[in-house]
């Protein structure tokens, strides 16, 4: 089981990395096949939009058929399969579809691993557990930053995603030869997605996991990169700099959000705190998008760290899941969280298209922000509603 857990994180690890890694490839992609932010930005929509479309199948695969066969299998299709059509694309439509194709390849990877912890592991410790695969898996985050900037310029791009495709294939033989599907749940109980959706204390969660995670995920799998270039005239490898600076601030994040519901005695008011924190963030970019590149780079620090709280609101949902449906359970939790992130990602193109060609770069870009922190100040202010749980 450990041995299978251990290459579940490190297939997280990949699906960090895809969600990120557009940011630093942004330039060469410009010069090589004509890609735009914007193109890029529907190309990350989709890796998100299939992700999230996965997850209702992936639960139901999971409460079925066990993580074994639905990670493994679809990683090497999907995973391994659309990082090879990304390596070969000619333009950005092939890039928008190997992303589609390796959203579908990290969809079932996290919730797989969440599913063994709820089944095998105490309910008190899940968020631990939650947040620090959560902050494994985000040395992904960081590895699509500088490390990727030099192997796209040591290398090529090309071949360079080419090597990505390997390691995402022997990483999903691995899964099939390693995790072991834990014991079903006793007994002969039924239960769907209704089930869940009939929990009324679910329903004060699901608006904040909607917009929780889109601005961190969105910033630094896409828009932090044209934002400090076009403002600030950074070279790929500066970019790269912010990049690893806000991926790093993500891990020490989701490190911290998983023990601190045990230290505070709360997990609901961890949890606001951290996304009011995460929100002012974002409006203070809006209110200075060009003071300095230090203070630039403070803000989208700040907003990694504090907008990492994902993996504690899974946690917060589980803790009203029976446990016959903790897959679908999870699953759904993901299906908000990842879904905001690509409904957000798909409106911000158009939005921010619409403000630069009526307003300067700079208020452009500080606009988009703001609009990430309005969105995320409505979540709370539901979640302020919720019942704290902690079992």
């Amino acid at each position: 089981m450990k041995a299978g857990i251990a290459f579940l994180v490190l297939a997280y690890v990949l699906s960090q990395f895809y969600r990120a890694f557009l940011a630093v490839m942004a330039p060469v992609l410009a010069s090589d096949i004509g890609a735009t932010p914007q193109s890029l930005a529907t190309a990350s929509g989709v890796w998100f939009a299939v992700f999230a479309a996965m997850q209702i199948p992936v639960g139901i695969a999971l409460d079925r058929i066990g993580p074994r066969l639905t990670a493994s299998v679809l990683l090497l299709v999907g995973g391994a399969g659309g990082a090879a059509l990304f390596a070969t694309a000619a333009d950005v439509r092939d890039v928008q579809i190997a992303m589609g194709l390796i959203g579908l390849g990290c969809s079932p990877v996290l919730m797989a691993t969440y599913y063994i912890f709820a089944r095998v592991y105490s309910a008190a410790i899940f968020a631990t557990l939650a947040g620090v695969t959560i902050g494994i898996g985000s040395m992904g985050n960081l590895a699509a930053a500088t490390p990727m900037a030099w192997a796209v310029e040591a290398v090529g791009w090309r071949e360079t995603v080419w090597g990505l495709a390997l390691v995402t294939g022997l990483v999903a033989l691995a899964l099939f030869l390693l995790i072991k599907d834990p014991a079903k749940p006793e007994g002969d109980q039924k239960g769907s997605l209704m089930d869940l959706l009939r929990i009324p204390a679910l329903w004060l969660i699901f608006p904040l996991m909607f917009v929780g995670y889109a601005p961190s995920a969105g910033v630094r799998g896409l828009w932090v990169g044209p934002y400090v270039g076009d403002v600030f005239d950074l070279t790929v490898a500066e970019i790269g700099t912010v990049s690893l600076i806000m991926g790093v601030a993500m891990v020490v994040g989701s490190f911290a959000y998983g023990p601190l519901d045990r230290f505070f005695g709360t997990r609901k008011w961890v949890i606001l705190i951290g996304n009011l924190l995460g929100a002012f963030a974002c409006l203070a970019i809006w209110a200075v998008p060009e003071s300095s590149i230090l203070t630039a780079t403070v803000l989208v620090a700040a907003l990694g760290l504090f907008g990492a709280s994902f993996p504690a609101l899974v946690a917060h949902g589980r803790s009203f899941f029976p446990p016959h449906l903790v897959g679908r359970g999870v699953t759904l939790m993901n299906l908000f969280g990842i879904g905001g992130v690509g409904v957000m990602q798909f409106t911000s193109a158009p939005f921010f298209t619409a403000l630069s060609g009526t307003m300067a770069l700079p208020a452009a870009y500080g606009a988009l922000f703001g609009v990430f922190g309005l969105a995320v100040l409505i979540g709370c202010a539901i979640y302020l509603f919720s019942e704290d749980r902690l079992d």
